[in-house]
């Protein structure tokens, strides 16, 4: 059984725009926008995203795992006790899940698009 490494983390945001000027300007980190809604983060250590949001941020913070094989990870994160809140679903490049693991924190595990 292979490892499944922490590949990229996502945060929520209330605005984008102030977001990246507070993170680039702070931390150097570099942005790429990915529609109105989300921007991707590098240079921070690891990679990853701000998420737009008009809810109240409570969790925000999405550890997202890598793995090469959506539906065999899925069925043992399932049959470990965690309950899928997230189904597949595909997005530019890839595709993912999200569960929640036996305490309650959100996790998701994505990978690569298949050509």
């Amino acid at each position: 059984m292979g490892k499944t490494p922490i590949n990229y983390i996502e945060f929520k945001s209330t605005d984008l725009q102030i977001t990246k000027t507070f993170y680039s300007s702070v931390f150097g980190w570099s942005f790429t926008d990915y529609g109105a809604t989300y921007t991707a983060f590098t240079d921070s250590g690891v990679e990853g995203g701000f998420e737009l949001t008009n809810e109240p941020i409570t969790n925000g913070v999405l550890v997202v795992l890598h793995h090469t094989d959506l539906e065999v990870i899925k069925e043992r994160v399932i049959a470990a006790g965690a309950t899928i809140s997230v189904d597949i679903f595909t997005f530019p490049g890839g595709s993912r899940f999200q569960f929640l693991d036996p305490s309650g924190n959100e996790l998701a595990i994505w990978c690569e698009s298949r050509s």
